[in-house]
């Protein structure tokens, strides 16, 4: 399931023992796709090799820096915009932990030190012309100084309606505004049993309700495809199906981001493989 982009530079897997370039995964380096076009038997060589010529790809202003973005490696959201130089995004391979150039104190500087809510870094993106660049990776807490989960919760739309509210929201994709959604009518639940009703208390409320939907949901999806609809159909079908199981997610405390993190375990693992474990 694993998917290789032209301009993604994927974290080197590398036995610590060996070489500073550490990782935790314990995946042997061979089996990044880094060195899947190289023919050289020691991997720690394939790191000089393929790191100064990307270092040099990046197309550094006149101050030696490019814009970098950090994003949420499972839910996609943006956490922090930074800068960095070739220092500062050789620490970041080699570290794994998410590092910028600070232009007012003229310094290398990981996110995190100070807090310990590093971005523990995945993959690396550069765009098609090359000077910006994203740190695809997971925070061990929130990113911004606020306590924010993000740095971005401001809303324009909001605010030009309401200069007046401060009001920090999020920028949530669709996935994740629904789950906001259902959560926040689980909140009113607690605080106000009798208040407005609505369909999604009702599933919180009720478990065998909310199983027979999830059922009933997944069946009619399936039917799509037996009786050959059109695809607007499984689409809506689907959409059904991910609203009920959200619920039932959110009554179990599971957060969608767990999920995805279970899924993003799984890319380099075989269906196969993953099942035969299960039953382990």
């Amino acid at each position: 399931m694993a998917v290789s982009y032209p301009n993604c530079f994927q974290l080197p897997k590398i036995s610590s023992e060996r070489h500073p370039f550490k990782s935790n995964t314990g995946l042997s380096c061979r089996a990044s796709p880094l060195y899947a076009c190289l023919k050289n038997t020691d991997p720690y060589l394939c790191i000089g090799a393929k790191v100064d010529p990307l270092l040099d790809s990046v197309k550094w202003d006149d101050k030696g820096l490019a814009v970098a973005i950090a994003q949420n490696v499972d839910t996609g959201a943006v956490l922090m915009q930074g800068f960095v130089n070739r220092e500062a995004l050789l620490t970041t391979i080699s570290s794994r932990k998410a590092t910028f150039y600070s232009r007012s104190r003229s310094a290398l500087w990981t996110k995190g030190e100070t807090s310990n809510n590093f971005i523990n870094v995945f993959n690396i993106f550069l765009d098609c012309d090359r000077d910006s660049i994203i740190y695809l990776g997971k925070p061990d807490g929130p990113t911004c100084h606020t306590g924010s989960e993000t740095c971005y919760y401001t809303s324009v739309s909001n605010f030009l309606n309401n200069p007046e509210v401060d009001e920090n929201k999020l920028a949530l994709t669709t996935l994740y505004s629904l789950e906001s959604t259902i959560c926040q009518r689980k909140e009113e639940l607690s605080e106000s049993p009798n208040g407005k009703p609505s369909w999604t208390k009702r599933l919180l409320l009720d478990d065998k309700l909310l199983c027979s939907k999830i059922r009933e949901e997944a069946d009619e999806l399936c039917r799509t495809l037996e009786e050959n609809e059109d695809k607007s159909r499984s689409a809506s079908e689907m959409a059904d199906v991910l609203y009920h199981a959200m619920v039932l997610l959110a009554r179990r405390e599971v957060k969608v981001e767990d999920v995805l993190q279970v899924l993003r375990v799984r890319f380099e693992q075989s269906g196969i493989e993953e099942k035969r474990s299960r039953k382990q």
